[in-house]
């Protein structure tokens, strides 16, 4: 769920007063939360031509991708308890051309294969490019970012500003530009400035403890699991698959059970979640949380995300979807009028040790059984790589560096869906044991569909 689009424009350069590089808030937690955990989340986005491709027009959209928002990395400060900051980066690796082509049943496998190579943002590469030409003659090309660098209609404005030839200068300093001492000097004076806010803020912090003390116990047994690369199992890949439908098809059928696109989306989450045995004990309702774009004209966050959960009762989306898009639409409200009590304690995050981040990022973030991302009409540039329409687009979010340990505990499903190309995708990725290949998730999107009178093609 996103506001409506607006193009970004290059910012106007002022001489007199450089850019503030330091990071959000919200994009200093992300990356916090990623050195603690170890798991870094990616968001990915695949094209698959059923030809070749241009590789000269490719090229220059890899270039051009590095003069945007993915030109970047952050730069940690000298001081543990400072913001760190954003450094110009606009080198990624160079595109990863696989020298062998595949069957063409494979592409889903070397999709996941991508989404697990390695991504920094601190020492990068932060994204990456590769390409696998297939034996029956479809080529496919795999972007994957880190959600540390970008968000999901972040990498889609970064992709279609690539296609279009649009670059931008944020006006960031190079790597290690900052002697130490001035970076010292610097930073303990920024933090200084910002103590007054610090000090309201742990005022805030003890009322909400008082209130909520309760969230943050029960985010403890669902904490992320700090991982290690010697780990066991370490680096195990969650099942997924993606789902086309006809847009005219799914329309009507929101239509007809009284919703919405977002809702049927929401209503087809929750019927697979219930099938899969995702759900809430007690009454069976399945929670269900959206993020929320908050991007504005010339937003430079990684991360500019609110979140809202609703309850859904799987039992009837199938035939009612009104509830479940009055549900959504109270949320929302309720998001604008009063914003998630837990983000006012943002000005504490470049001091909250890693712990308490691992701690707090269940409660702070809203995950719950179901995530579902929906990324609504997607410019038509971003399906144009290589300046032509690819056959089939998809964008999912995924988790790098999971470990069989971390999937002990339950995780939920992630669904990210889209609109592009005549066809809505909708990206499943399952977080939870007993679903152990994408034959169980295949079968299940096919039934989940069947009760929605709905087909569409599953790879």
């Amino acid at each position: 769920m996103r506001p409506v689009q607006t193009p970004l424009r290059d910012r106007a350069s002022n001489h007199d007063a450089p850019p503030d590089n330091r990071l959000a808030f919200t994009d200093q937690m992300s990356f916090l939360l990623l050195r603690a955990t170890g798991q870094g989340p990616v968001v990915q986005c695949v094209w698959v031509y059923e030809r070749a491709i241009d590789f000269d027009a490719l090229r220059r959209f890899h270039r051009n991708l590095g003069l945007g928002l993915l030109g970047r990395r952050i730069e940690r400060s000298p001081l543990p308890f400072a913001r760190h900051r954003w450094v110009s980066c606009r080198v990624s690796s160079d595109i990863d051309i696989a020298e062998h082509a595949r069957p063409r049943s494979e592409l889903s496998a070397w999709a996941g294969e991508r989404g697990q190579v390695p991504v920094n943002p601190e020492f990068g590469p932060s994204w990456h490019l590769g390409v696998a030409p297939f034996t029956d003659g479809s080529t496919a090309v795999s972007l994957v970012a880190s959600h540390s660098v970008v968000d999901g209609l972040g990498l889609c404005l970064a992709i279609a500003d690539a296609v279009r030839g649009n670059t931008r200068d944020l006006g960031y300093p190079p790597p290690r530009s900052r002697k130490r001492l001035r970076a010292v000097v610097q930073d303990a004076y920024q933090t200084a400035q910002g103590a007054p806010e610090v000090a309201r803020t742990l005022v805030t912090a003890a009322q909400l403890g008082r209130r909520r003390g309760s969230d943050i116990a029960r985010s403890r047994a669902s904490r992320p699991i700090a991982t290690q690369p010697g780990d066991a199992n370490y680096g195990v890949v969650a099942p997924a698959i993606t789902i086309y439908v006809d847009l005219v098809a799914w329309d009507a059928r929101a239509k007809a059970l009284g919703g919405r696109s977002n809702s049927l989306f929401a209503g087809f989450a929750a019927k697979f979640a219930e099938r899969s045995g995702c759900r809430g004990a007690g009454d069976g309702a399945v929670a269900i949380s959206f993020p929320v774009s908050e991007r504005t004209e010339d937003d430079t966050r990684a991360n500019a995300l609110s979140f809202v959960s609703i309850s859904a009762d799987p039992a009837q989306v199938t035939t009612d979807l009104r509830d479940i898009r009055g549900a959504i639409s109270q949320a929302l409200q309720t998001l604008r009028e009063t914003p998630e009590e837990l983000l006012q304690l943002l000005p504490l995050v470049p001091l909250t040790p890693k712990r308490v981040v691992r701690r707090l990022s269940d409660v702070a973030y809203g995950y719950t059984d179901v995530g579902c991302s929906n990324m609504g009409d997607i410019d038509p540039a971003v399906g144009r790589p290589d300046g032509t329409d690819a056959g089939h687009v998809f964008i999912r979010a995924v988790r790098q560096r999971v470990t069989r340990r971390s999937l002990e505990r339950p995780r939920g499903i992630l669904f990210v869906s889209g609109r592009i190309g005549g066809r809505i995708f909708i990206t499943v990725v399952a977080y939870q044991l007993g679903k152990d290949s994408k034959r169980d998730l295949r079968e299940l999107a096919a039934d989940t569909l069947a009760e929605f009178d709905l087909t569409g093609a599953i790879d």
